[in-house]
């Protein structure tokens, strides 16, 4: 018998397709070379305090428009969003199945306010998930221990009832050092593979 009670998904690249965020990125991309779309979207400091809730969507959103030289509102870039990413279908049936055997569905997610917010209006995703963690409502972002204690405390488990995968090795380490169960998300046929070894399907 399992001894697994929550199964952790990861969102973007995992239940979202990994096109999604490209697609998006491309939308406000302009005339910027790709280092220039990498530094603002992934290594940039307004990035990183963004996901971790340390600065304003404004503050962020202009700092995207000043970087990338466009003149785009708001609204615009939120309805790009909207509009760039799809679900994978298969990581959803596996997370309603995984509901139905009882166990916790939970993520836990690098991600900023604004994703969250105008994905959840178009998918209603939300709902399909016992536990949320989120680094900018949290303060920290993986592989830092301290989300993933957050997610130890939000299920009410022993950290080895859990399962974490994600598509980035490097965001595992936290995990790992708490006692989750881990591995590498690899694309859904192993991740149901893996999720079988474990007895939760």
């Amino acid at each position: 018998m399992s001894t697994i009670k929550s199964v952790c998904f990861d969102l973007d690249g995992v239940y979202f397709t990994p096109e999604s965020f490209q697609r998006f990125k491309k939308a406000l991309s302009g005339n910027n070379s790709e280092d220039v779309i990498e530094h603002v979207f992934h290594k940039s400091d307004e990035i990183l305090n963004f996901k971790k809730g340390l600065i304003s969507e404004n503050e962020y959103w202009d700092y995207v428009r000043k970087s990338l030289k466009i003149s785009m509102p708001n609204e615009e870039i939120f309805q790009a969003l909207r509009d760039a990413y799809e679900v994978n279908e298969e990581i959803v049936d596996l997370v309603k199945k995984v509901k139905e055997k009882g166990l916790q569905t939970c993520i836990c997610s690098n991600n900023f306010e604004t994703r969250i917010r105008e994905l959840n209006s178009k998918f209603d995703f939300l709902k399909n998930f016992d536990v949320q963690i989120f680094s900018y409502k949290v303060g920290v972002a993986k592989p830092d221990k301290e989300i993933f204690q957050s997610l130890v405390d939000a299920c009410g488990v022993n950290p080895d009832e859990i399962v974490f995968s994600d598509d980035s090795p490097e965001k595992l380490s936290g995990a790992n050092e708490l006692g989750i169960k881990t591995f590498v998300f690899e694309g859904v046929p192993s991740f149901i593979n893996k999720l079988k070894e474990l007895e939760v399907l």
